[in-house]
């Protein structure tokens, strides 16, 4: 236990201090804020705060990773739970126990290393998804900003419901949300390290009181009661289970993808590199404690640890110290925030809602790769017009058949010699090459399986009239039973058409040990496999 903390000193309690502090201006107004688009009452995120910094100290191995009230993961779940809880006093119960699924779901990922889970959603589809999620938090934000009732239904329909009520808006709630998120603008643009949202919030509240702006229809908090984290089991059903089940999976894979970005990007041990798979026991158990304590599913926040990261932190001290100033003002100044406008918390969650969408990126792909765009497209649309964990599913699921066509798509090419040298090369109209007579090279250029090894061995096929075949087989790392099968059909059908076969260049360990388990070394010939094409020619090749 305790990973992040090693080689600390005493010395780095200042640093520690200073990151924390500052952490704590920034993520308290913003942890009431994803609770409410959570659908909890806004202290509430303070626990899921609490929960975040101390689980992941303890389980965790980035020094620098912030864990808490997340708003990419909170429409996830927020909407999906209104439906499988029958009331609001099941919400709470049945948003403990997602966390609690949640949580074991990230551990047992990180036990079994399955880091590369994250890696299911490709750069277009989760700009896609991020872009769907803006479109989902600007949705259930604009009431608050607009001073409106908020309406029912899909994403689509309430978004045209507050359309066609736009004249009804009230204007000095307009004025606080928008000036807020404006104010956020600004400041992260000329001040980055400053606590703007803290003073967003602070100076929307004076302006209220001093306005009386209440009594003009923007609605306050009211009095919180003092936010106490309590020990409790979820309530454990075998229906509940069931219904939270899948969508405490879509939740781990997002929190997986959001961690494992996360912890990439801020390496606090540059000589150890990222542990992925240990930050997902972290996060997990930040989960697990959130659903003891009351809260909700939690996540790795990079503009948090973007945070901690560049005002110093060396450790994990700096989110427990932040935890701690965080609920001391729930405990102790829940009053303080009586006189908060709820048009300002929306204001922080539409600017966190800009703030996701990428549109760089955007940009990048649709002039570099059209059809990965229209991925990001018909993600984007599949969560603006789907339930959220749908469209969240149909995202995982377009990335994962994007990369098997990527693989599925790859033909075999013939290799030439470059004139002068002994590097075979795949043929190029631009740069003709040497070939021998009756000897053919051929490699297919991406990893072999089940779902391309038909059209390598169609490809073989075309040689039957060769004396000698090389196969250029650097790009395979492994074969599986299938694969290994056909490749076996082919080349026995070739031999016994009196074509010599050899095999190039076979460098990946593991498709060095399945060639032999399936049979292929021995079909081939030990003296039939060479470190190179030039050497197959030269030994094998009409002299």
């Amino acid at each position: 236990m305790f990973p992040a903390f090693q080689g600390w000193r005493l010395r780095d309690l200042g640093p520690d201090a200073l990151a924390g502090l500052t952490l704590a201006a920034i993520a308290a107004p913003e942890q009431m804020a994803t609770a409410r688009l959570a659908g909890f009452e806004p202290q509430v995120g303070f626990i899921a705060l609490l929960a975040g910094a101390v689980g992941f100290a303890i389980f965790g191995a980035n020094r620098r990773l912030s864990v808490g009230a997340d708003s990419t993961i909170a429409p996830i779940f927020a909407g999906a739970m209104a439906y499988l809880a029958q009331d609001d006093g099941q919400y709470a119960g049945a948003a403990a126990l997602l966390a609690v699924l949640v949580g074991v779901i990230l551990i047992a990922a990180g036990a079994l290393r399955l880091g590369f889970v994250a890696d299911l959603l490709s750069i277009p589809v989760t700009t896609g998804f991020l872009a769907g999620i803006a479109v989902h938090i600007l949705v259930s934000q604009l009431p608050a900003v607009l001073g409106l009732a908020p309406p029912t239904g899909t994403t689509l329909t309430r978004l045209w419901a507050l359309a066609r009520e736009i004249g009804a808006a009230n204007p000095w709630t307009v004025a606080l949300g928008l000036g807020v998120a404006a104010f956020l603008l600004i400041g992260e643009k000329v001040a980055p390290r400053f606590p703007s949202a803290l003073a967003a919030i602070a100076l929307a509240t004076a302006i209220t009181l001093a306005l009386g702006l209440d009594a003009r229809g923007v609605a306050t908090l009211g009095r919180l009661e003092a936010a106490l984290p309590r020990l409790s089991a979820p309530p454990l059903s075998l229906g509940l289970l069931r219904d939270a089940a899948g969508l405490a999976i879509l939740v781990a894979v997002v929190a997986m993808m959001q961690t494992a970005a996360t912890t990439r990007a801020f390496v606090s041990d540059p000589e150890r590199g990222p542990d992925v798979d240990r930050d997902f026991i972290g996060v997990g158990a930040a989960n697990v404690l959130a659903g003891v304590l009351g809260a909700f599913p939690v996540n790795a926040s990079p503009p948090r640890t973007a945070v901690v990261a560049e005002t110093g932190g060396r450790s994990q001290f700096a989110g427990l110290i932040a935890a701690a100033l965080v609920m001391a003002l729930a405990l102790f100044g829940a009053g303080l925030l009586a006189a908060v406008p709820k048009a300002a918390l929306a204001g922080v969650l539409l600017f966190v809602a800009q703030r996701i969408v990428r549109g760089a990126t955007i940009a990048q792909v649709a002039r570099r790769a059209w059809g990965e765009f229209l991925l990001i497209l018909v993600t984007f649309a599949a969560i603006v017009a789907l339930p959220i964990e749908q469209g969240v599913a149909v995202g995982v699921a377009l990335s994962i058949l994007h990369g098997l066509w990527t693989v599925t798509r790859a033909k075999a090419v013939e290799y030439e010699r470059i004139p002068g040298t002994s590097i075979w090369w795949p043929q190029s109209a631009q740069r003709p090459g040497e070939t021998f007579p009756s000897v053919r090279v051929v490699g297919f250029q991406a990893p072999l399986s089940f779902l391309n090894a038909y059209d390598l061995a169609a490809a073989l096929g075309q040689f039957g009239g060769e004396k000698l075949l090389v196969i250029e087989a650097n790009a395979i790392v492994e074969l599986d039973y299938t694969a290994a099968q056909v490749l076996s059909e082919a080349i026995d059908r070739l031999q016994r058409h009196g074509v010599v076969v050899a095999l190039a260049r076979l460098e990946s360990v593991r498709a060095q040990a399945s060639f032999a388990r399936h049979g292929l070394t021995a079909l081939i010939g030990e003296d039939h496999i060479f470190h190179s094409v030039e050497e197959a020619v030269r030994a094998l090749g009409p002299q």
